[in-house]
């Protein structure tokens, strides 16, 4: 390929200094060197008495050359077997991949663990197409969306975007292997961007669930979905960039949750299509659901950590409606620098406090926490023993509970710690 100044990369230099003794005669004389090949004189080559390379059949050379036309044409399509004949190979890249060499990774594992986790993923990914109701009123055409989303249970439970089927009337679920169902919506999260389709069938492929909580920056992940829709199935690889991120969408689906917290950060390459599929780490467990992607910059996506799905997921499978727990209390969380403003005590934990213009209290009346007695001003250190701060902030703790939990609150008020309980109550819709 050129490069900026216009000259051409060689893939093979010799050395300029070498030239065999054979070949010098030649040039002298004009005449090949006599039958029964050089004297040994001609074979020393260099003065170092190192041989030359050996000579390469003719019909071996050509076949070298068909096989890196081949690879430099931008794809891999042939390999020579051992025995001379041509055979099909089949290929995930078209980028050519040097004999011996070791694969890039990311993370301590191989590509190995990549294809295998991408196997075992796949076939549990579908394509969720929503198609909305023509409107005779306007004359509008049916607005059509795609997206995509995980079997979790070989029933028919499939866990997805609150944006990808939010206003739709119909829904056709692809999977894999061709099949296509009806799909419908079992419930909307009140909490993330999440929702529940199920489908009427049995024996599905589901994905395996993993932990969430073990995740750490630089571990390797792959991302199963249907990027722009038409791309079904398409694997892509990354690391987890960062924990704990807080994005707010551009363009809000109405009924869908906007504000979304304690996401994942991923560079695996993430495009719309891909909402609503997997995120899985080397083992094969999902670990995320796909959500969103920073529009002006590349390599900035997000996911919501599954173990937030797993209460929705048990409560539809168990016939349950989808419920989240809920406090009545508006806090941000602490860190060092907040403290100082605040001449606080402690830098973390979860800081109740009313919105800056006085709109949003900080204390919700009639609410579960002023039942149970909590003030402005207080600062939540804990849940039942689990401390909450910037990794693991109040809302993420509360996600493993069920509306009607009775918890233990650690609070810090007035430079003093006491230890409330307080009764769960259940989120209402549109917070």
């Amino acid at each position: 390929m050129p490069d900026p100044a216009g000259s051409r990369t060689s893939y093979y230099s010799p050395e300029p200094h070498y030239r065999p003794a054979w070949a010098q005669h030649l040039d002298d004389t004009g005449e090949p060197p006599p039958p029964g090949g050089p004297p040994d004189a001609w074979r020393a080559g260099r003065s170092s008495g190192t041989p030359p390379p050996a000579a390469v059949p003719l019909g071996a050379l050509l076949a070298v050359s068909l096989l890196s036309a081949i690879v430099g044409s931008g794809g891999t399509y042939l390999l020579l077997a051992s025995g001379g004949r041509l055979e099909p190979v089949v290929t995930s890249s078209p980028a050519a991949t040097t004999v011996g060499a070791t694969p890039t990774t990311h993370g301590n594992e191989g590509a190995g663990s990549i294809v295998a986790a991408a196997a075992t993923v796949s076939p549990a990914v579908v394509t969720i197409t929503s198609v909305a109701d023509f409107d005779p009123d306007t004359g509008s055409v049916p607005q059509v969306g795609v997206g995509s989303g995980v079997i979790y249970d070989a029933a028919g439970w499939i866990l997805t975007n609150c944006h990808v089927v939010k206003g739709g009337a119909s829904l056709e679920v692809a999977l894999q292997d061709g099949r296509t169902f009806s799909g419908q919506v079992y419930g909307i999260d009140t909490l993330t961007d999440l929702a529940i389709v199920k489908v009427d069938a049995s024996g599905l492929p589901a994905a395996p669930i993993g932990d969430s909580s073990t995740l750490q920056p630089g571990q390797s992940v792959i991302a199963v979905g249907s990027p722009l829709g038409t791309y079904t199935n398409t694997v892509t690889s990354g690391i987890v960039s960062a924990l704990g991120r807080s994005i707010s969408v551009g363009s809000p689906v109405e009924g869908c949750n906007d504000n979304l917290n304690n996401l994942i950060q991923t560079d695996a390459a993430i495009n719309r299509g891909n909402s609503g599929g997997a995120l899985a780490d080397a083992s094969a467990r999902i670990v995320g659901i796909n959500t969103a992607v920073a529009s002006q910059a590349e390599g900035i996506g997000f996911a919501i950590p599954v173990n937030i799905a797993k209460p929705i997921m048990a409560q539809a499978v168990a016939g349950q409606a989808l419920a989240r727990p809920y406090m009545g209390i508006r806090y941000v969380t602490l860190d060092a620098q907040l403290a100082a403003e605040r001449e606080l005590s402690i830098d973390f934990g979860a800081f109740i406090t009313a919105s800056p213009d006085g709109s949003q209290p900080g204390i919700t009346p009639g609410g579960p926490a002023q039942q149970a007695g909590l003030q402005e001003g207080d600062v939540i250190t804990a849940i039942d023993g689990t401390r909450i701060d910037a990794r693991r902030p109040l809302e993420d703790i509360l996600s493993q509970h069920q509306p009607g939990d009775q918890i233990s609150l650690e609070l810090v008020r007035d430079g003093r710690t006491i230890t409330v309980a307080l009764t769960l109550g259940t989120r209402p819709a549109g917070l």
